[in-house]
């Protein structure tokens, strides 16, 4: 129920000597508010008369972000029970060779879990970097400036995700998918970093017209 928990709640729980929340649900958190200010650049423009022409694809993108939002959200508790699995993996007996092998088991598809969500959580981050552009474009200038927030939070987002992919992916017996997903994310995590640059300086290049 941690999405459910107030800010300070959140935070408090993000400080503690508890593992979880950590990196990974920060991640997702960061991901829904670049994903809420795109949505919130839209809700404001709609129904401005310099926005009237462009109203169609604003409530398009507004319907996508909203989407990206709640499953960012949900990905909090994802990310909580993909770690809290890996533990317990790791806490299972290991005294017969029956035991270690179970244990191993369990601990690969772990890694697998831990290695797939925080992966998802990027890949839908980029999306949001993907549409902030469509608001920066788009958007009344007098919140264009939270359209530049919510790109610099996605990517941030990304970024921060992309860390329990390296984490965890060279763990991996299954080397063709751990291969294959730090790859997938360095790609990702490239396009990203160009796109956000590229939103920032058009948000920049319309405030200062």
């Amino acid at each position: 129920m941690i999405k459910q928990a107030s800010i300070d709640e959140f935070l408090d729980r993000l400080a503690s000597a508890d593992p979880t929340p950590g990196g990974g649900s920060a991640a997702a958190i960061m991901g829904a508010m670049g994903a809420a200010l795109v949505s919130m650049v839209c809700n404001v423009s709609m129904g401005k008369k310099s926005c009237e022409a462009a109203e169609p694809e604003l409530n398009a993108v507004r319907t996508q972000s909203e989407t990206l939002r709640r499953r960012l959200s949900a990905m909090v508790a994802e990310d909580v029970a993909a770690f809290d699995s890996l533990m317990a993996a790791y806490k299972l007996p290991k005294e017969s060779d029956s035991d270690k092998t179970r244990r191993a088991d369990a601990i690969q598809a772990a890694l697998r879990l831990a290695t797939e969500v925080p992966l998802d959580c990027a890949r839908v981050c980029g999306q949001v970097v993907e549409l902030a552009r469509r608001a920066s474009e788009l958007g009344y200038r007098g919140v264009i400036s939270d359209a530049g927030v919510g790109v610099l939070a996605a990517n941030s987002a990304a970024r921060s995700a992309a860390l329990n992919v390296f984490i965890n992916a060279p763990a991996l017996k299954d080397q063709n998918f751990a291969q294959a997903s730090v790859a997938e994310t360095d790609k990702l995590l490239a396009w990203c970093a160009l796109e956000s640059e590229a939103v920032y300086a058009l948000v920049r290049k319309r405030l200062e017209s």
